[in-house]
């Protein structure tokens, strides 16, 4: 089936700005609260949000077999199950139905009234129950430089790291949406000279730049998913901000790898945006350096042109951009990922989430977290407000956007927002 929604001459009767991330190319897919305090699936085109529950309940999407209730759920899920002959088949209707030529929804007033909202009458909300989360470690540069801070620079990389993607096993109970704060952590940390460890507030608080996949169910246990059959169980990607605190972490990490300095909160922008929709923006990933094992040599276009930045907003001040990356500088990509995670008979099921892993560029200008950014903190980044950041202070707000742009056409993320507030307080219960 060919990708029609894709066509880069196609326009659209709802308004889209010229440098908006949603045009009638992208067709996203979230999850939102509707002015009647209604959970729905849906999309977006410019800066319209648009009810695909009520879209296919008033006959939109006849022809395509669905089930009745698939877009009046509070979870993708469901929808990404049904694989991607699916999902191809709804963002081609949805394309039809807004297209400048199509004139049916445009010219029916009551349908339009039912299905169309503005983004101030919707509120976001997490887009799938993640069942799974992994997070990769899959930028050299990255690793490169996080190991020359650490082991020198002889010893940067493990001897594993040119040989598999590098990953862990996560948590998936505090990853939020977009706008939703989150609170300074608390935990054990060893400081500079000290014996032994104390408890407290992190000092060293991180975000890392990442993207995300979402996943359909995709094997069974026992199972693994050849490497150019990857992209087939893909959904589509999000922003992902998996944040860090890295003095928790430092104390921690020996020999199990990351835990409490990760899983008290990581960030993903409320709209997937789909395979499909990122088609034109393939590119080739970067050649390997050591000779791949056959399970991990993918074969043609596996990575995405995609630009990214990261902004730090201080309250009550204006914002600055820290960092600007693209998603093409990972070593390893997300086809050699999934067939890595499941060489071992791993089930993969709909809702799961994989982090790429901190994205870094090759100039300083390009590393995807304030440990790189500001060399542990030996180079202070200064804001527009005059103050100065080694990591993230209380009430900074972290800001993520990313999108594609080729020939005329853009197909963005929109953003990923949070702000850290101070340690959370816990109330005392009464007596």
């Amino acid at each position: 089936m060919s990708i029609s929604a894709n066509n880069p001459d196609r326009t659209s009767w709802l308004h889209v700005g010229k440098n908006s991330d949603f045009p009638i190319q992208n067709i996203p897919f979230g999850v939102f609260l509707t002015r009647d305090d209604i959970i729905t699936i849906g999309t977006r085109i410019g800066d319209t949000a648009i009810d695909l529950g009520a879209l296919h309940q008033l006959g939109y999407f006849d022809g395509i077999a669905l089930t009745d209730d698939i877009f009046l759920q509070d979870t993708l899920n469901d929808f990404i199950a049904d694989g991607r002959k699916t999902w191809r088949s709804v963002r081609n209707r949805i394309a039809e139905i807004f297209d400048s030529n199509n004139t049916t929804l445009k010219n029916n007033l009551k349908h339009k009234e039912i299905v169309c909202f503005r983004l101030d009458e919707i509120e976001m909300q997490l887009p799938v129950q993640v069942g799974d989360y992994t997070d990769f470690y899959s930028s050299l540069e990255h690793a490169t430089n996080v190991g020359t801070m650490f082991r020198g620079a002889e010893n940067a990389l493990m001897p594993n790291w040119l040989h598999i993607p590098v990953g862990y096993h996560g948590r998936s109970s505090s990853i939020i949406p977009s706008g939703i704060p989150i609170n300074r952590p608390q935990g054990q940390t060893l400081p500079d000279g000290a014996s032994e460890p104390v408890f407290g507030p992190s000092k060293l608080i991180d975000f890392e730049l990442e993207m995300a996949f979402i996943t359909t169910d995709a094997n069974d246990l026992g199972e693994s998913i050849p490497v150019n059959e990857a992209e087939e169980y893909i959904f589509g990607l999000v922003l992902f901000n998996d944040w860090s605190a890295r003095d928790i972490q430092k104390w921690e990490y020996v020999p199990l790898g990351p835990f409490l300095a990760k899983s008290f909160a990581s960030s993903m922008s409320p709209w997937i945006v789909t395979l499909d929709a990122l088609e034109p923006f393939k590119v080739e990933s970067p050649k390997p350096i050591k000779p791949l094992l056959p399970y991990l040599k993918s074969k043609g276009k596996k990575g995405y042109d995609i630009s990214l930045e990261v902004a730090i907003r201080p309250k009550d001040a204006k914002e600055t951009i820290v960092s600007k990356s693209n998603f093409k500088y990972m070593y390893w990509n997300m086809s050699q990922q999934l067939a890595h995670h499941t060489i071992n008979g791993c089930p993969i099921n709909s809702g799961d989430m994989m982090g790429s892993g901190t994205i870094s560029g090759p100039t300083e200008d390009s590393y995807g977290s304030m440990l790189e950014l500001t060399w542990r903190g030996e180079k202070p980044i200064k804001m527009k407000d005059g103050t100065e950041r080694k990591f993230i202070n209380d009430y900074d707000t972290v800001i993520m956007r990313g999108h594609c742009e080729k020939d005329g056409t853009r197909i963005g993320f929109g953003e990923v927002s949070t702000q850290l507030l101070p340690i959370y307080n816990q109330k005392k219960k009464k007596q």
